[in-house]
């Protein structure tokens, strides 16, 4: 009799654990994504300023910039189109570097934004809207700068 007990027990609390688990997991996987383009922008900068502050003190850059839960800053970087490219996603990449700089801005887009860019060429001065996952270094192992990456971009003005 007390085993059906301890059994009756133990079942009930793994089946309120499973619930329990199973709605935060639910509730989770269901929130909303951030809306970068209607969020107010963390700091606005040129893309040679963000360069350099990365290249100058990288470490004192990201506790700037970067923040380890997922809630980076938002930037908007104004620069010079250097580049045009796709990734392998199908979405629409640019490198915003400055003649002379030693490295620059990749701002990916998104399916949503992809279409902004139409109209847009190399040489053209925009600015970008996104969110910063990584910063410029230097790469030793292959002797070159790496570029300040943005996600979720899109143009503030053309």
């Amino acid at each position: 009799m007390k085993k059906k007990k301890i059994f009756k027990t133990i079942a009930i609390i793994a089946i309120a654990g499973l619930l329990i688990g199973g709605g935060t997991a639910l509730y989770l996987f269901n929130m909303p994504h951030r809306d970068v383009q209607s969020a107010q922008a963390d700091f606005t900068l040129t893309s040679s300023q963000i360069v350099n502050e990365y290249l100058t003190d990288k470490d004192a850059a990201n506790a700037k910039y970067l923040a380890a839960d997922g809630d980076s800053k938002i930037l908007e970087i104004a620069g010079v189109v250097s580049k045009i490219s796709d990734d392998f996603d199908g979405n629409k990449v640019i490198l915003l570097k400055s003649e002379g700089d030693k490295s620059g801005v990749s701002a990916t887009f998104t399916a949503e934004t992809n279409k902004n860019l139409d109209g847009v060429n190399v040489g053209q001065s925009i600015t970008v809207k996104g969110v910063i996952r990584s910063g410029a270094s230097y790469d030793e192992d292959l002797e070159m700068y790496e570029n300040v990456i943005l996600e979720k971009s899109d143009i503030v003005n053309k």
